[in-house]
């Protein structure tokens, strides 16, 4: 057993190791020897849990997507509204990347080289169907215009989601997303929810940014 936890937390610092240099140099400017160096740990070591750099940046996307999907799944089980648990999940996904590189890296690689292989889906399509099954919850629950385009309001949702942290990654401290992801939730929600609604879905924006920042 004592064998095996080394292994994993050797494992674990390599990925993490790994996706610092992915975040902050790029995967194309990132050597296996980068990372061996960057890890502190031997050849050996990296080549028993990855037998190539597309390895590591395949369990670091995947690594995203698990926490994603855990996220979405943790605001489906408290009961919030579909518009409350969606505003909720992109900020828990926003608290991430500001509080690690796996999430940064994870994003960087996948608007990148490096292409998705099955079974995994991409990240972006997995966010895709969140947004819609939420979007569409929303109409249902009256806090979206009933003729609000679900497919475009979702779609249009994660460009700029995923828009606002690819340029903030490169203008601006990573600490800046939580007010970025709010700015874009005041504008989505003056433009898809009606007004009596709208002051409830504009102070949780508010809160959920000081939760994000961890304020």
């Amino acid at each position: 057993m004592a064998r095996q936890l080394r292994a994993e937390q050797t494992r674990a610092t390599i990925i993490t190791a790994a996706a610092d240099l992915f975040d902050r140099r790029g995967y194309e400017s990132t050597s296996l020897s980068d990372i061996v160096e960057h890890a502190q740990v031997t050849k050996g070591a990296l080549y028993f849990h990855f037998a190539a750099k597309e390895d590591l940046a395949h369990a670091i996307m995947e690594l995203q997507s698990q926490a994603s999907r855990q996220i979405a799944g943790e605001m489906d089980a408290r009961g919030y509204s579909s518009l409350e648990a969606l505003m909720r999940t992109t900020f828990g996904i926003t608290r991430m990347s500001v509080e690690g590189p796996i999430p940064r890296a994870g994003l960087r690689l996948a608007t990148g080289p490096v292409a998705v292989r099955a079974p995994m889906q991409h990240p972006f399509s997995e966010w895709l169907e969140i947004a819609s099954r939420k979007l569409l919850g929303a109409v249902k629950e009256s806090d979206l215009h009933p003729d609000v385009d679900i497919d475009a309001a979702a779609h249009s949702l994660v460009c700029f989601f995923v828009g606002t942290r690819t340029v903030g990654r490169s203008v601006e401290p990573v600490a800046r997303q939580p007010r970025r992801v709010a700015e874009m939730w005041a504008l989505l929600i003056r433009g898809m929810v009606p007004v009596p609604r709208r002051p409830r879905y504009l102070t949780l924006a508010t809160q959920l940014e000081r939760e994000a920042r961890g304020v």
